[in-house]
């Protein structure tokens, strides 16, 4: 077997073992870690439902939200009725909250629907069956803004994150985040105009001017990833948003995969859920407050991958006095 020689820590390690990479991860903070996260902005943190998102990374665990009853979701029976398998639902959303249990890793539940009627009844139900907070997604503003109809009439709308905001908004969907009193959404850089990092990064700062006007005050800047070649662009975002403005940030890089074509047919079904985590460790690497990370039942992979991310930043966090909490990774994944 094949031998690594780290010369900067005086070490040798099998060049397969897991010791090896996170040497190799730790000598690229050492190098690099003093340039990569010194922000200018103060990084403020928001409270949702009692779950911290933001903040200087290493100091709060990255945020991981899992999507349920999304599109082909074996789960789902009849997608327009919003009819599902609830034995299975409850397993799934207790499964994430184990592994949050046991990394850390604080979760939320991301809720996909196809039309209205089905968001009011997956939010009937998922909001019966965890105190964590809960994404309100959907493909269209119909869609969403019948969730937070719905939460602001039963009463959990301090719960509930609207995904998203977009450059190309309906204003109903602006009138209806006013009327509900709404406090967290996701704002998303998708600016069709112009695709690059200084684009995302001009359509944020819009964007965050609109959610001020709304009374949106815990915006959720994400750098939107729709597949491989955004993702290097979205990560580098992260970086340079954060800095200017302080805001949480994240992205969604399971879009990323989901989007490949060919991944399967080039590389095998089981290159799948190794690019996923990759992809989901690769934006907490540069610094992710939260991270839309994909079909929740793929919590038992990107949840250890993430936490073993975020107990490597918390370390560099000890170089500067600075200690995390004790049920941080850093001290529940051992």
């Amino acid at each position: 077997m094949n031998k690594v020689v780290c010369v900067e820590f005086d070490c040798v390690f099998e060049e397969d073992s897991y010791a090896c990479l996170i040497v190799i991860y730790g000598f690229i903070h050492y190098r690099l870690g003093g340039f990569m996260f010194e922000f200018k902005a103060e990084q403020k943190v928001f409270e949702i439902a009692g779950v911290k998102i933001g903040g200087v990374p290493g100091l709060n665990p990255t945020v991981l939200a899992g999507t349920i009853f999304y599109h082909g979701h074996k789960i789902v029976k009849d997608e327009k009725k919003g009819v599902f398998d609830k034995t299975e639902a409850e397993r799934l959303i207790r499964l994430q909250e184990e592994f949050s249990e046991k990394t850390g890793n604080p979760c939320m539940v991301d809720v996909m629907a196809a039309n209205p009627e089905a968001m009011r009844k997956y939010l009937e139900f998922v909001v019966e069956v965890t105190d964590k907070p809960i994404v309100i997604d959907g493909v269209t503003a119909d869609i969403r803004i019948a969730g937070i109809e719905y939460a602001s009439e039963i009463g959990f709308i301090d719960r509930v994150v609207y995904n998203s905001i977009v450059p190309e908004y309906r204003p109903e969907e602006l009138e209806k985040i006013k009327e509900t009193g709404l406090k967290a959404a996701v704002l998303l850089a998708f600016n069709t105009k112009d695709f690059t990092t200084r684009g995302r990064i001009n359509a944020l700062n819009e964007l965050i001017k609109l959610a001020g006007e709304i009374g949106v005050e815990k915006p959720l800047l994400d750098t939107c990833i729709i597949d491989v070649p955004s993702l290097g662009m979205a990560c580098r975002a992260l970086l340079e948003i954060k800095s200017e403005t302080g805001l949480p940030t994240g992205c969604s890089p399971h879009n990323a995969v989901s989007t490949w074509r060919g991944l399967k047919q080039k590389m095998g079904r089981q290159a799948v859920k190794p690019c996923a985590a990759s992809a989901n460790v690769a934006a907490a690497m540069l610094g992710a407050d939260f991270i839309l990370y994909g079909p929740i039942k793929d919590c038992d992979v990107v949840f250890p991958s993430v936490a073993m991310i975020d107990a490597a930043q918390a370390y560099l966090l000890f170089e500067k006095g600075i200690k995390v909490g004790k049920d941080h990774p850093l001290f529940k994944i051992a």
